[in-house]
């Protein structure tokens, strides 16, 4: 098949009548971000971050292929009441690509954060 890595890319093959699964995914993954010294005074070196992906893997009859896409990322630090909203509109977001994986008939299982 030709080049494909987005989710796009397997939506217009549903809509081309393929019959396209995915498989989701969803974690919390750890990163450290570096922040140039002078940015800010209180600002160390590295911020400590996280990000919420979901990992798709799409299959058209036996060709398979992950996809990986970031719905939110936020500090380490920050507050419970920030992760929750955080999480929420990663929810959010993961509802409007359910959306538009239902409406190209792509068969999968929700998932939330």
């Amino acid at each position: 098949m030709a080049e494909i890595l987005r989710i796009e890319d397997f939506l217009a093959l549903a809509k081309e009548g393929k019959d396209v699964k995915a498989e989701i995914t969803l974690r919390k993954e750890s990163v450290s971000q570096k922040v140039h010294p002078g940015d800010s005074e209180e600002m160390k070196g590295d911020v400590d971050m996280y990000l919420l992906l979901a990992d798709y893997l799409f299959s058209v009859g036996n060709w398979k292929k992950p996809v990986s896409k970031i719905y939110v990322y936020g500090s380490s630090e920050e507050s419970l009441n920030d992760t929750k909203i955080n999480k929420s509109i990663a929810n959010e977001r993961l509802k409007m690509d359910y959306k538009r994986l239902q409406d190209a008939k792509i068969s999968f299982e929700e998932k939330y954060f």
